[in-house]
């Protein structure tokens, strides 16, 4: 890595998070584990770390189990029991899901965030205290042999008071300032 910049958000004390960002590469594990550790871990917020990840990875990756990831296989009658299985785990402050709504991995550049509607079903189920929070992750290597990233967080808001459709126009808002503040591009016309 060139650099790790994060502009982050305030972390409320005694909940539990749902930490969220554009999937655009198998490096996001990783990366959410990094940022977990450094705005939550390291302040005291955080005492458990999970990841939902498709069946489908957790198969070719049977290791990821070991670092908290469990499965969701979306179609299949068993995602429910994954759906509630989080909002459980996130009924204990200090838990934190790393979770991907997009559901697929797709290019750092897109401008738009196609949401699943997993999340939609997580968090009404969630009854302690949850932040949920949007990171808009964006890599660019600019002058360097090696790549930096730009951590642009958002604050989401709770699960009280989380509306599936506002959460979305957020973080697409979000996402393209991102994009604007972090890549150096040509302005183009809409």
């Amino acid at each position: 890595m060139n650099k790790i910049v994060i502009r982050p958000v305030e972390i409320k004390s005694n909940h539990s998070y749902i930490l969220s960002f554009n999937h655009f590469s198998f490096a996001d594990g990783p990366l959410g584990f990094y940022l977990a550790y450094k705005l939550f871990f390291k302040q005291g917020k955080m005492k458990r770390f999970y990841i939902m990840s498709l069946k489908t990875q957790m198969e070719k990756k049977w290791w990821l189990r070991y670092l908290g990831s469990f499965s969701v296989d979306p179609g299949k009658l068993s995602v429910n029991e994954s759906l509630a299985y989080a909002a459980e785990i996130l009924n204990e402050p200090g838990n934190l899901l790393l979770f991907f709504p997009q559901g697929n991995l797709e290019s750092v550049h897109i401008r738009t965030i196609q949401c699943q509607d997993g999340i939609s079903q997580i968090v009404p189920q969630i009854t302690g205290k949850c932040q949920l929070l949007w990171s808009s992750n964006i890599g660019e290597y600019f002058e360097s042999l090696l790549p930096s990233v730009y951590f642009n967080m958002l604050d989401c808001g709770t699960a009280e008071d989380f509306d599936f459709d506002r959460f979305k126009q957020d973080i697409n808002r979000h996402h393209r300032e991102s994009l604007k503040k972090s890549v150096r591009f040509t302005v183009e016309e809409d």
